[in-house]
């Protein structure tokens, strides 16, 4: 049996997303894993899976501290008003977790305390003397080799010179076999480009890394040695770990699927296994990493003041549309482009034009869905699309049979028959049609779905999606006007 038709077969669904730093409230490239994260957590539960959803924030290391110090407030109490953005964040998107950690959690620093003793128990790690660059706003250390112009690729600032006496971490010992186990699929990554990407590391002279920092207060203890914290990717990483160590929560190892962006790989695909080799544990079956977004061409920046507000988002077409829209920019596992004029034009065609607009159509006949069953055609591929994380061609799927209802609605022209018994019955299959779509739209788009099934069920109609006004013109009713 291959990995993934394990992922399948098996009863329980561990699926996770990063914790997300605390350093600023979220953004737009959180919802979309996020948002995607409860798509496939919906999807699984309604294939009668035992699902658990784990989410969460990182609120430890030197750039939490500085963010702090910067905003005034104790590192405590400034995570706490981040970490409570992104739980009404997540509340307005309908995002419907089983558990929301964050690394200040004491159950979290107890786990984190007992795991890394272990490590220390089968000597996996040791101490030394370490001088290394080191990035504050990304807090890892660089080489020569990943410096763009002496800075830092992603922030663009100098990095440090750090000179410490660390703990380490035996990578070494496992690269041969963490290696064989991505090869061979044991631990399956995907897409294929990220797998490649994996694998070329393994060439590039991977070393022993630190598990501990000598300068760092705001952070957990290192337990045998209290003048170091533990290194904030080491214990952001073991999360997914210590969420697990509830006595219900324990048939749940090991993660089914850790859902990441490509700028964590080498942390979850090498990092993150050994660590859990050396403790002997299971390891995750699958790492899947999404894309990025850019916003009209441009890397999503505070300077730029281009960041999108996912709960601006939310105001202007709500909760279920929002949701749409994140996974209709582009293929799932792609970088891409978006703009506030793209997602408005997506949400007019799609579904003010396209969905809202064939319900409508269709409701004012009064079909009734008593005694009509969904047409099971296309689920089968529906299901391979969905366990595949292939939202993007999901939902062209069903924009595809949008237009084919109208389609049928065009040949039949049933306001043209006078008989209503034999025009709703001109109707009942497209009806039919209508309630599959609902039902493949539902992890998607769950309260929308349950509204589809609603008006066909009582003969009562409303608009779905109600057309929104340029951004550049009028405000539409429930948005904000936003500035540009």
């Amino acid at each position: 049996m291959s990995n993934l038709n394990a992922v399948w077969q098996a009863k329980k669904f561990y699926i996770t997303t990063p914790i997300y730093y605390v350093n600023a409230k979220p953004h737009i490239g959180h919802a979309y894993t996020t948002v995607a994260a409860d798509i496939l957590s919906r999807y699984y539960k309604s294939m009668r899976r035992d699902v658990f959803f784990l989410t969460g924030t990182d609120e430890h290391g030197a750039k939490i501290a500085e963010a702090a110090e910067a905003a005034g407030r104790d590192p405590q109490n400034f995570c706490d008003t981040i970490a409570g953005c992104f739980q009404k964040t997540w509340k307005n998107l309908g995002i419907d977790y089983s558990r929301f950690i964050r690394t200040t959690d004491e159950d979290h620093k107890r786990a984190v305390e007992i795991f890394l003793n272990k490590l220390k128990e089968k000597d996996f790690l040791y101490e030394k003397d370490y001088t290394g660059l080191y990035c504050v706003a990304c807090e890892k250390f660089l080489t020569e080799k990943e410096l763009v112009g002496g800075k830092c690729p992603d922030h663009k600032r100098l990095p440090e010179a750090i000179t410490e006496q660390n703990w380490f971490f035996k990578l070494t010992d496992f690269l041969d076999e963490i290696k064989n186990k991505i090869e061979t699929d044991e631990i399956l990554i995907a897409p294929e480009g990220a797998k490649r990407e994996v694998l070329g590391l393994f060439g590039q002279g991977l070393e022993d890394f630190s598990i501990s920092r000598q300068k760092v207060k705001w952070g957990i203890p290192v337990p045998w040695d209290k003048t170091q914290t533990i290194y904030v990717w080491v214990e952001a990483l073991l999360n997914y770990w210590t969420a697990g160590q509830e006595k219900e929560k324990a048939k749940f190892w090991p993660p089914d699927l850790h859902l990441i962006g490509k700028d964590i790989l080498k942390f979850h695909a090498i990092f993150w296994p050994a660590m859990l080799l050396a403790y002997g544990a299971e390891l995750p079956n699958k790492i899947f990493v999404h894309g990025y977004f850019t916003i009209d061409n441009q890397k999503m920046s505070k300077t730029l003041g281009n960041v999108i507000d996912p709960n601006n988002l939310v105001k202007k077409y709500g909760a279920d549309a929002t949701r749409y829209l994140l996974m209709a920019q582009f293929p799932f596992g792609q970088d891409g482009d978006i703009s506030e004029e793209k997602l408005e034009a997506i949400y007019n065609a799609d579904l003010a034009n396209g969905l809202g607009n064939l319900v409508a159509r269709v409701a004012k006949f009064r079909v009734k869905n008593q005694e009509l069953r969904i047409k099971n055609q296309g689920l089968e591929k529906y299901d391979n699309l969905m366990k595949d994380l292939q939202f993007y061609e999901v939902l062209k799927m069903i924009l595809d049979k949008v237009k084919n209802c109208n389609n049928l609605i065009e040949q039949r022209k049933p306001w043209e028959i006078k008989e209503e018994e034999k025009q709703r019955k001109s109707l009942r299959d497209v009806v039919s049609e209508i309630l599959a779509i609902a039902k493949m739209l539902k992890p998607f788009m769950p309260e929308t779905a349950n509204k589809i099934l609603y008006i066909f069920k009582t003969g009562k109609s409303e608009i779905l999606f109600p057309r929104v006004s340029s951004l550049r013109g009028a405000t539409p009713k429930g948005a904000t006007k936003q500035s540009h």
